[in-house]
């Protein structure tokens, strides 16, 4: 298909300003532990890394042009970013929801989108992303020419991790022992640990994934954290050079998030939460010779949560939980 080349120019000139994310050492007894800040992305998330790229690719090979409707499912994150590049371009995207959005995604989205489209009832694993999927088969029948990215198959996110955030990781790290990753459509996963293995060929790769998702083999059942974990399994997740898992309850989350705050000032969202408990889990009693240098990412910040995982009430009556783990202020270490 033809390229639209003022469209490639304005994509292109987007990419030169996005800026590469710090990375910051926190204070741990026993790890040399850095966190990479996506939440500094102009969306405010990781996802900015692979929206940007598949769009960008899209535009490329013609895919997108000027008046082509871009639809995506999405949790939250994928779709804000994707919301906020299409509204720079001039493009229509219909973001796809569904009950689990946090509040205040769901209100920033109907502000950048004329249109939402939210999905009511569960699919047969008690979530929603087969819903969601469904439709988007529908949008595409009735509305063309109309782009749906695939975040969950699209290699494009695996480039913009493995040559953009992963590079960035290993650019300002000098060694690299473990990095621990959250999961949910595996391009973040996938593309980081490729680019970790061939920078760091010892480094062990840790995915992290919620209790309840189906991603490594357990039955799907439903979750209430969005932008972790699924009721599939990601094609994705074939490119992806995992050495362990963690699997962490939902509470363990919500405590990770709190913990994380408390301790280190970061204001972090669901995702995040979880992998900073998963290196917790992963540490406590394990044996290790030296401080390993351990890195894990932010992927997004904590205010889409704070009338969730950060109120104890909700945590307590929707998760059923209180306090999982130790104490504000203690720290789990290793062996």
């Amino acid at each position: 298909m033809k390229v639209d080349q003022p469209l490639l120019e304005r994509i292109r000139g987007i990419g030169d300003s996005l800026p590469e994310t710090p990375v910051v050492r926190l204070r741990h007894p026993h790890l040399d532990l850095f966190a990479k800040l996506e939440f500094c992305n102009p969306g405010g998330s990781s996802k900015d890394r692979s929206a940007y790229w598949i769009l960008r690719r899209a535009v490329e090979r013609g895919d997108v042009r000027e008046g082509t409707a871009v639809a995506e499912s999405s949790s939250g994150n994928f779709a804000l970013s994707m919301a906020s590049f299409c509204r720079l371009l001039g493009l229509t995207f219909i973001p796809v929801i569904d009950p689990n959005v946090n509040a205040a995604t769901e209100r920033q989205l109907r502000l950048l989108c004329d249109r939402v489209e939210k999905v009511a009832e569960a699919d047969a694993t008690g979530g929603y992303l087969k819903a969601r999927l469904a439709r988007i088969q529908e949008l595409r029948a009735d509305i063309p020419p109309l782009y749906w990215p695939n975040q969950y198959a699209n290699t494009d996110a695996v480039y913009a991790h493995e040559h953009a955030t992963g590079a960035e990781l290993c650019r300002v790290l000098p060694a690299l022992d473990y990095v621990f990753v959250g999961v949910s459509t595996a391009g973040t996963i996938a593309g980081l640990s490729t680019r970790v293995k061939q920078e760091f060929p010892g480094a062990r790769v840790v995915a992290v994934d919620s209790e309840g998702s189906a991603i490594f083999g357990s039955p799907s059942r439903p979750r209430r954290i969005p932008g972790l974990g699924s009721s599939l399994v990601p094609p994705l997740l074939s490119k992806a050079l995992i050495d362990d898992v963690v699997i962490v309850p939902e509470a363990e989350a919500a405590e990770g998030c709190r913990r994380l705050l408390s301790r280190h000032g970061i204001f972090a969202g669901g995702s995040t939460g979880s992998v900073y408990a998963a290196i917790s889990r992963y540490f406590t009693g394990r044996e290790t010779a030296g401080r390993p240098a351990v890195a894990f990412l932010c992927a997004d910040r904590g205010g889409a949560y704070s009338d969730t995982l950060y109120d104890p009430a909700w945590v307590h009556h929707v998760l059923n939980a209180d306090s999982v783990l130790p104490p504000v202020g203690t720290e789990v270490t290793a062996g």
